[in-house]
């Protein structure tokens, strides 16, 4: 006799839970709804666990993993709606490395989530899916291509389409299960109504490469994910599991391609275009929740402005100087490393009306941002920009050596790491000239005449003679030559001595009285695997576009100064002998 939908659908999933399962010592009993907290501690308490396999969307034979967390409470017929995260840590065995485990459960990367935001008690589905490549899936990982890409849109129709799911699917996730959320978006996925996308990188290439010259993570990041995907699992998985999690064990072709595609340096070529998704957001309407620290240590926030304009559904975000951190993560003074309170109240209201219709309550604002002062402002979008303008920068010359001619106070601070790209908690105690010949050249705006803001992605272009690299950094110099470094961007000089590109968002208050420095020269950072010429690199045209925003007009928002900016600040700040005479002005035009 046939069986009801609903029914066969929740004996398919309590099945894929019961086919090889654990040896006697490590199992936990199975009920009508999945393993509970009580049988299995590694299940949240009030869920009910079970795990369900399904193909990928794009024909490839490639099998998804899921594990499935069900409000226990439940009957398997209540629908709910469902928050899905797509990533590549969701390793039963532990999320980069074996974990320790001596249980066979499910992953616990987002029990801070189900816990803190009470979602079985709410009555919504988790779901966690495994990438292809990663913990119970096949295939080949793909360093969100179009393979994983297929994956993400099965995982979303299939978790829309199960007898317990409404048909309306959130996503949520950190850093890479951020990336498959905005990943998901420019896909245009029907089921999807929300996403929720903490510290995300905006364009994959810029993860290991800016504009042509690797990051000193190029190649370390793709045998990370590797590593990630081969990692041992629990012997008392079940054999379906422990099967799938061999797959690239047995095909090489996974490791060499791996190791091969991601290191071409071409942003405009068909790899890197595939994963481009600021410029695949163009006309996408899924509605999103975002967060990104301006000076963050590892998913820098290049191109969001970008994927923002190009977006065009609701918007929500937390935005400020915090490092690589999640809405609700504590140090160890228990302070909010972002400074700002009400995490998981706030993403469930995002959720609630998105996934149930639910009008909230409380009405957040559109994006809570904090500036480099530490104080917190609303916002309806983000940049809020009051004034554009192009400063004609001073010309100069460099020597493209890679700091073998530094000045020996900037070796000093070099040696220490002393680049946004890897700030160590002190900072240096250097004092630079800036008039110093060799590597870089300076130019200085006019003091502030009260407070001004740069904000959105400053952009830089340059004509120049020379082959080479070149390293752009901005600098908030203060009246007695106390300066620090805020903003960062390298390049590989264009053939046709024309260059230009963006450098990082940021949200950088001036005080009165204080300058922009501009530096322009050799690159030093550890961040990045240049190769220098040894040329001398003549510059004869360079400008700085720039947004500018008044913070006369701000309105405040709650939220305390994060934790993460004065460390930041002890790091890249030191003192300059000499600032040379003002050749821009930084200001807002009264007009607005």
């Amino acid at each position: 006799m046939a069986l009801p939908a609903a029914a066969a659908g929740a004996l398919a999933i309590i099945a894929s839970l019961t086919t090889g399962l654990p040896s006697a010592a490590q199992a936990a009993p199975t009920t009508a709804t999945g393993v509970t907290h009580e049988e299995n501690p590694r299940v949240p308490e009030g869920a009910a666990w079970t795990e369900a396999y399904f193909p990928s969307s794009d024909g490839s034979g490639v099998e998804l993993h899921a594990d499935v967390l069900r409000p226990a409470h439940l009957s398997a017929r209540t629908r709910t709606p469902v928050i899905l995260s797509v990533g590549p840590y969701f390793s039963h065995a532990g999320e980069t490395s074996p974990g320790g485990f001596d249980q066979v459960g499910p992953s616990g990367r987002f029990n801070d989530l189900i816990e803190g935001a009470g979602l079985m008690e709410r009555g919504y589905t988790f779901v966690m899916v495994d990438l292809r490549g990663f913990g119970g899936s096949t295939g080949c990982l793909d360093f969100l291509g179009p393979g994983e890409q297929a994956d993400i849109k099965a995982a979303v129709e299939w978790a829309a389409r199960q007898p317990w799911s409404t048909g309306k699917v959130g996503m949520y996730g950190k850093s890479y299960d951020a990336n498959t959320g905005l990943a998901a978006n420019v896909l245009r996925l029907k089921p999807l109504k929300a996403i929720v996308a903490q510290e995300p990188t905006w364009n994959r290439y810029n993860y290991l490469f800016s504009n042509g010259v690797p990051r000193s993570n190029a190649t370390s990041s793709p045998r990370s994910y590797y590593s990630i995907a081969t990692m041992p699992q629990l012997t008392g998985d079940s054999a379906r599991y422990l099967a799938n999690a061999d797959y690239e064990k047995s095909h090489p072709e996974c490791q060499i391609n791996n190791s091969t595609d991601t290191q071409d340096p071409d942003p405009n070529s068909a790899f890197w275009r595939a994963r481009d998704f600021a410029s695949r957001a163009a006309g996408s309407r899924t509605p999103l929740f975002v967060t990104s620290g301006f000076i963050e240590d590892n998913t820098k926030p290049e191109d969001m402005q970008q994927y923002l304009a190009n977006h065009r559904g609701e918007e929500r975000g937390w935005l400020g100087q915090w490092e690589h951190v999640r809405g609700n993560e504590t140090d160890s003074e228990g302070r909010l490393k972002m400074g700002r309170a009400g995490w998981f109240d706030e993403v469930m209201r995002f959720y609630d009306e998105h996934l149930r219709g639910i009008r909230p309550s409380v009405e957040d604002p559109a994006f809570s941002i904090e500036d480099s002062l530490g104080n917190w402002r609303a916002q309806p979008t983000w940049p809020v920009t009051h004034d554009t303008y192009t400063a004609r920068l001073s010309r100069g010359s460099y020597v493209d050596d890679g700091g073998q001619a530094a000045p020996a106070a900037l070796e000093r601070t070099t040696a220490a790491g002393w680049d946004i790209e890897n700030a160590p908690v002190a900072g240096p105690t250097a004092v630079l000239n800036a008039d110093a010949p060799g590597n870089s050249y300076w130019t200085f705006s006019t003091p502030a005449s009260a407070q001004v803001r740069l904000t959105g992605t400053p952009d830089v272009s340059l004509r120049t003679r020379g082959d080479g690299n070149v390293w752009v950094r901005l600098w908030d110099v203060a009246p007695d030559g106390t300066s620090t470094m805020f903003n960062e961007m390298v390049a590989a000089l264009d053939d046709d001595g024309s260059t230009s590109f963006p450098l990082k968002a940021n949200d950088w208050t001036f005080e009165q009285g204080h300058r922009l420095g501009v530096q322009i020269g050799t690159i030093i950072s550890r961040g990045w695997r240049p190769v220098p010429s040894g040329q001398t690199v003549t510059v004869h045209d360079a400008r700085l576009g720039m947004e500018v925003q008044d913070p006369r007009f701000d309105r405040p928002t709650q939220g305390d100064r994060s934790p993460y900016l004065d460390r930041y600040i002890a790091a890249n700040t030191l003192t300059l002998e000499t600032i040379g005479a003002p050749t821009f002005p930084l200001r807002v035009s009264k007009k607005h």
